[in-house]
């Protein structure tokens, strides 16, 4: 399967609130404390894991080669609503410290003025059964739904590079507002 074919700068077609809280280039983080509702961070797993093939790709990395990962449930009034796949270079000294932060946000830090941040432009991609991300964040969705939309960007710090991938789940558009 072909993944980087499927991962688009085009957002795909959903609901206006929904498109607004994907589509945003600002924190995910702060969009979904707005609503109004207890936010928090779960953390599912963290540490090393293999890259998937598009994420290999896209870091210039072999797909063999471990990754150091954080996998996070993002929570509104104790629903899932988010899972988010934040992965760098297993042996990465920039970025490990960053992610290796509990429950806090990734969100706050990227997006709290980081001197020397970059950041890529957005990928959108509505992922299914076959893709790796689909199959991480569909445990989560109490809707069952056969396509989740998700997102994904690459910044880099000290010219080390993060890979963010942010799965919607179908009970986020309950909060938006």
């Amino acid at each position: 399967m072909d993944e980087k074919q499927r991962w688009s700068a085009t957002l795909p077609t959903c609901s206006p609130l929904l498109a607004a809280c994907i589509g945003t280039r600002g924190s995910l983080t702060e969009h979904l404390m707005a609503t109004g509702h207890p936010f928090a961070v779960d953390v599912l797993t963290q540490g090393n894991t293999p890259a998937y093939a598009d994420e290999a790709e896209l870091l210039q990395i072999s797909a063999k080669q471990p990754v150091y990962a954080r996998h996070v449930r993002l929570m509104l009034a104790g629903e899932p609503v988010v899972i988010a796949r934040s992965i760098t270079l297993d042996d990465c000294q920039v970025w490990r410290p960053i992610l290796e932060r509990g429950s806090r946000s990734l969100g706050l830090t990227l997006f709290g003025g980081l001197p020397g941040l970059g950041r890529e432009a957005l990928q959108f991609l509505q992922s299914d059964h076959p893709h790796p991300l689909y199959a991480l964040a569909s445990v989560h969705d109490t809707h069952h739904a056969p396509q989740l939309t998700a997102r994904r960007c690459r910044f880099t710090l000290a010219n080390s590079p993060l890979l963010v991938s942010e799965v919607f789940l179908p009970a986020l558009e309950n909060y938006l507002r």
